[in-house]
C-alpha cells in the first residue's frame, strides 16, 4: 500500500475531532472517501459540519468508540489517560499524531508549510486564497476558517497542499515540505521547549527538512538568526519585509483602518501594487510572505496580487461579530504578548475617535506565568481592560497563577482595569463600559470567543430601551 493512500488509513478515528487541526484532517479524509469516526468533549459547529459530510462523531470519550477503527489520530492536547487512546494502544491499533497524519495526506503533492510564532494562520490563508485566484485548486489545512471557503480545510485537485505548521509541540518536523514560510521566531510554548534556545533549535530543524526553498521575514530578529543559520547549511532562503536587503521589499507601505497599500519590489523589479482590505502592517507583511512564496511556486505575479486584494480574513482574526448601539464588537485569537500588541495597534486605528475596550483571556498557566508582565504592557494600549481568568487548555491549574497577574501589570489606572474571574459577568462589564462609537475587542485562544454575541445582545437591549 502507498503511504498516504486511503487503503493505508483504513477507517480513521480522530480523538478530539472538533479541534481546528483535527477537523481539517477529517475534512480531507472524508473528501478522499475515507470512513471517519471521531469523538470530542462537547458538540460544536465544526462537528455539525463533519456529520453533514458523513462522519460519525460521539460526544464524550469511551473505549468503545475506537472499535472498528484501523487508524487512530490524536492531537497533543489529548492525554495518555484518555480511554480511547488507551484502548487503541492496548489493542495495537495504528496511532498517529495529528501532524504525522497530515504529512501522510500531503504525500504526492507539493507541500507548502507555513510556520512561525505569529501570523501563520493568516499567511497560510492569504497564500491559499491567492493560489485559488491563480486558477489552481490547492488542498489546504489551516487553523482557522477561511471567510472565502467557509472552512478550515479542502481536498483540491491541484498539486499544491498548503498547511499551517504548528510548532507548539515540535510536530512541524513531520512535514518535509517542498517549500516553507517562517514568519517570525519568538519564545513561546515554553511548557514544551523549556527555553528560547530550544525554540530556535526546533526552527533550525524545521528548515532543514525543507526540500526546496524557505521564505522568511527580513525584519524579525528571530528569522534573521534562522536565515543566517540556514544559509550556512546551503538552504535556498528568500526574504521579505521592510528591510532594504529583503528580496521582496514592501515599498511605500501605508496602513489605515480600511487596510494597507504597498508597492512590492522583487529584487529591484516593481510588481503591481498590493491593496489589502484587512488592517495592520502585520497583515501587509503576511501578504508579502504569501506573494513571495506564490512567485517561488511559479504562480503568476499579477494574479497573486489580485487574489490578495480579495482576501477578507479568517474567523477569529479581528473578526467583526456585529454592531449594536453604535458599538462594534470584534473577536481575535491573539494569545501571545507580541500578537496582543500588534492587534491592539491595528484595533486602535480601527477605533478611530472611539475608545478601545478589551477583554483578554490568558491561555495556559505556563504562558501566563512566563509572560504576565508583557501581556499587561501590551494591554496598556487599550482604554478599558477586563482580564478574565486563565483558560487552562491541556494544563492543570498552577497555584497562584491567575488572570490577576496580568491585570496587575496593565499600566492603566485602577478605574480602567479589572480582573473578573467570573466568565458570566464579563459580557455585562463590557456592555456597561461601552459607549456609542467605541470598539469592543475580545482576545484569547479559549472560550472567550463566545463572549462577543452576549455583549451584542446586551447592547441591542440597551439600544431598544425599556
Amino acid at each position: 500500500m502507498t503511504v498516504g493512500s486511503n487503503e493505508a488509513f483504513g477507517t480513521v478515528h480522530l480523538i478530539g475531532i472538533g479541534g481546528a487541526g483535527m477537523s481539517g484532517i477529517a475534512r480531507v479524509l472524508l473528501a478522499r472517501g475515507v470512513a471517519v469516526t471521531g469523538s470530542d468533549a462537547k458538540d460544536s459547529r465544526p462537528i455539525a459540519a463533519l456529520r453533514a459530510l458523513g462522519a460519525t462523531v460521539h460526544i464524550g470519550h469511551s473505549a468503545d468508540h475506537v472499535v472498528g477503527a484501523d487508524t487512530v489520530v490524536v492531537s497533543s492536547a489529548i492525554r495518555e489517560s484518555n480511554p480511547e487512546l488507551r484502548a487503541a494502544r492496548d489493542t495495537g491499533l495504528r496511532v498517529l499524531p495529528r501532524a504525522d497524519a497530515l504529512a501522510q495526506l500531503m504525500v504526492g503533492r507539493r507541500g507548502v508549510a507555513v510556520a512561525g510564532t505569529h501570523g501563520k494562520t493568516t499567511t497560510t490563508s492569504m497564500l491559499t486564497v491567492a493560489a485559488f485566484h491563480c486558477g489552481v485548486d490547492p488542498s489546504f489545512a489551516i487553523g482557522g476558517d477561511l471567510n472565502e471557503a467557509g472552512s478550515n480545510a479542502h481536498h483540491g485537485s491541484g498539486d499544491l497542499f498548503i498547511v499551517e505548521a504548528d510548532e507548539s509541540d515540535g510536530s512541524f518536523l513531520a512535514y518535509h515540505p517542498h517549500a516553507a514560510v517562517v514568519t517570525n521566531v519568538e519564545a513561546d510554548h515554553l511548557d514544551h521547549y523549556g527555553d528560547a534556545a530550544a525554540v530556535d533549535r526546533a526552527f533550525e530543524e524545521f528548515v532543514a527538512t525543507v526540500q526546496g526553498f524557505v521564505v522568511m521575514c527580513a525584519d524579525d530578529p528571530g528569522t534573521q538568526r534562522l536565515a543566517a543559520h540556514a544559509r550556512g547549511l546551503g538552504a535556498d532562503v528568500r526574504t521579505y519585509g521592510l528591510h532594504e536587503d529583503a528580496d521582496l521589499r514592501l515599498h511605500r507601505l501605508s496602513t489605515g483602518a480600511a487596510g494597507s497599500l504597498y508597492e512590492p519590489v522583487l529584487r529591484g523589479r516593481r510588481l503591481p501594487l498590493v491593496r489589502l482590505g484587512v488592517a495592520g502592517s502585520h497583515h501587509a507583511l503576511n501578504s508579502a510572505a504569501a506573494l513571495l512564496t506564490g512567485v517561488g511556486l511559479g504562480l503568476p505575479e499579477a494574479m497573486l496580487v489580485e487574489g490578495l486584494a480579495g482576501f477578507t480574513g479568517v474567523r477569529r482574526r479581528m473578526e467583526l461579530k456585529g454592531t449594536a448601539d453604535d458599538v462594534r464588537v470584534y473577536d481575535d485569537y491573539a494569545h501571545h504578548p507580541t500578537e496582543v500588541a500588534v492587534q491592539l495597534t491595528a484595533a486602535r486605528d480601527m477605533a478611530g475617535a472611539g475608545r478601545l475596550i478589551v477583554a483578554f483571556q490568558p491561555h495556559m498557566y505556563s504562558r501566563t506565568l512566563a509572560f504576565a508582565e508583557r501581556f499587561g504592557a501590551a494591554l496598556g494600549a487599550a482604554d478599558e481592560v477586563v482580564v478574565m481568568d486563565v483558560y487552562g487548555a491541556r494544563e492543570d491549574p498552577v497555584p497562584g497563577v491567575t488572570g490577576a497577574l496580568v491585570a496587575a501589570a496593565v499600566p492603566l489606572g485602577d478605574d480602567h482595569v479589572r480582573f473578573e474571574p467570573s466568565w458570566s459577568a464579563v459580557p455585562g462589564l463590557l456592555a456597561d463600559r461601552a459607549r456609542p462609537g467605541d470598539l469592543v475587542l475580545t482576545m484569547g485562544a479559549g472560550d472567550i470567543t463566545q463572549i462577543g454575541p452576549e455583549v451584542l445582545r446586551l447592547l441591542a437591549e440597551r439600544e431598544s430601551g425599556p
